[in-house]
């Protein structure tokens, strides 16, 4: 009986397709859902060094596909030389995936003389 209701556990985990949420991409969701919309460096300096230049932008295409975020290029000035930057959202689906995980983390935290 016991096996028969570890497999039924396993089957709905894989089938219900969870979100998954690492830990840059909590970091990103943090810094846009407590202070809003972002561009990519912005969120590398506000991180005090828990994300990297190099792989910033990589997180977010990939939190991006997975829905977490928009981005949209913030209006053109009357300056023709300046590039426009992307600024980055957090999703309604992002901030509940947010407070999902957020909700699981403290659940699931050892209480302390465990």
């Amino acid at each position: 009986m016991i096996l028969v209701l570890q497999f039924v556990r396993l089957l709905i985990v894989k089938t219900a397709r969870l979100p998954s949420l690492s830990g840059k991409e909590r970091i990103v969701l943090e810094l846009l859902v407590s202070s809003g919309a972002k561009y990519g460096l912005q969120l590398v300096d506000e991180s005090r060094g828990r994300l990297k230049r190099g792989t910033v932008y990589e997180t977010l295409g990939r939190m991006e596909q997975k829905g977490l975020i928009v981005s949209r290029h913030e209006p053109e000035t009357h300056d023709a030389d300046a590039l426009t930057r992307r600024m980055y959202h957090a999703t309604g689906h992002g901030r509940r995936v947010l407070d999902a995980w957020s909700v699981m983390a403290r659940t699931l935290a050892l209480e302390p003389g465990r």
